[in-house]
């Protein structure tokens, strides 16, 4: 027996402010059903004992160590700036922000 029906399929697009034709409420029954029906599969065989899972394999972040290295000094970094003033890197004004 079918949970959905069209006349619930035209209340959910109701609901979601969508306008459904004919062809689509047709069509979404179908879908709807068999999604629903797949759901109740799934819900027969999942047992408290099943661990929920996102993915099949265990995952891990692999990091490496955070160590510190040479950097830049400031001369360095504004060296081949077109254009610099007190130390900064100097750009246009953006947003019809004036300086």
């Amino acid at each position: 027996m079918s949970e959905i029906t069209p006349d619930l399929v035209r209340h959910l697009g109701v609901l979601a402010r969508i306008q459904l034709s004919d062809d689509e409420v047709q069509r979404l029954t179908g879908q709807l059903d068999a999604i629903v029906d797949n759901i109740a599969k799934v819900s027969q065989v999942a047992t408290p004992d099943v661990i929920a899972t996102s993915h099949p394999i265990p995952l891990q972040n692999v990091c490496r160590a955070d160590v510190v290295g040479e950097t830049l000094t400031q001369a360095q970094a504004l060296q081949n700036a077109p254009d610099a003033a007190d130390g900064r890197f100097r750009v246009t004004a953006i947003l019809g922000e004036e300086q």
